[in-house]
């Protein structure tokens, strides 16, 4: 049987003023109690919520952030909503998928439930109010490899392996959040409100993430589009050299490898290091 308190009670159990108590409910971060004529109860709903009001506020939440954040986490939103990250209108948001847009990207006859199963098992769909959602970069992308005719079961191996990577990676950010960033957070917890502060820095760790994936990504394509290359015989042997590799072009010299590139020691780098931007000269 479910304990019911009154607000005595529940005083005496979490440690607060009872004034304090109705204060936290007027100032939206502790929900209602249940009355039952003019006596109000609560029960461990209420236990549950002021244990993590008062953690937030000793980590620097002011009392309208806990109440926004609250507030957003009962209306459903996710922590990327309610922290700004990745959740605003573009490619981001949630696109109802008609009828129409799944013939155009899967084959006539090809059109099976165990597809939109697996999809919505990946993340890749979610089904709300009796239609199929997704990603707007998702539902575009989707419809550039159809186009090529790609395989609708080779597009969600991808994706699969693709979450996989993606999902380690972002756990090795996260884990730079919190060993490099949430500390020094914590210890300036008297000063200001943490809302905001946590907002700036998950955003901008966000679009650092995102700025060193996609320019990681680009590198390894490139690496792969030269060993396709090669496999086929689309590209000159390697001992080809055209005339202008001897006297590269300022640009050229930056994203053309040849077989000259180098692995320096570490004295060679700390030669390099020591002699600072003033010389032309190429360190040896």
């Amino acid at each position: 049987m479910e304990q019911v308190m009154t607000v005595d009670e529940l005083a005496v159990g979490v440690g607060l003023p009872g004034s304090t108590i109705r204060m936290y409910q007027t100032k939206g971060v502790l929900h209602p109690p249940r009355r039952q004529g003019r006596v109000a109860f609560y029960d461990a709903s209420h236990v549950e919520r002021l244990a993590l009001v008062q953690r937030l506020q000793s980590r620097g939440f002011s009392l309208p952030a806990i109440a926004e954040l609250v507030k957003a986490r009962e209306q459903g939103a996710s922590v990327a909503q309610v922290l700004g990250v990745g959740d605003e209108e573009g490619p981001d948001d949630w696109v109802r998928v008609r009828v129409r847009d799944i013939r155009r990207l899967v084959p006539m006859g090809d059109v099976r439930p165990r597809l939109l199963v697996r999809a919505l098992q990946l993340g890749l769909l979610r089904w709300r109010r009796g239609w199929p959602h997704t990603r707007r970069w998702a539902l575009e992308a989707g419809g550039r490899l159809a186009g090529l005719n790609v395989p609708c079961d080779d597009v969600l191996d991808s994706f699969e392996k693709l979450r996989r990577a993606t999902d380690c990676i972002a756990a090795d950010f996260v884990e730079v959040f919190e060993r490099r960033l949430w500390p020094a957070l914590a210890d300036g917890a008297a000063e200001d409100d943490q809302l905001d502060r946590v907002r700036a820095l998950l955003v901008e760790l966000t679009y650092t993430a995102e700025t060193a994936v996609v320019g990681t990504l680009r590198e390894s394509i490139r690496d792969a589009a030269e060993e396709f290359a090669r496999r086929h015989r689309l590209v000159p042997n390697d001992d080809f050299r055209p005339a202008w590799v001897e006297e590269p072009v300022p640009i050229a010299e930056h994203v053309v490898r040849t077989e000259e590139d180098e692995l320096p020691d570490e004295p060679t780098i700390q030669r390099f290091l020591d002699r600072g931007d003033e010389q032309d000269e190429p360190v040896r």
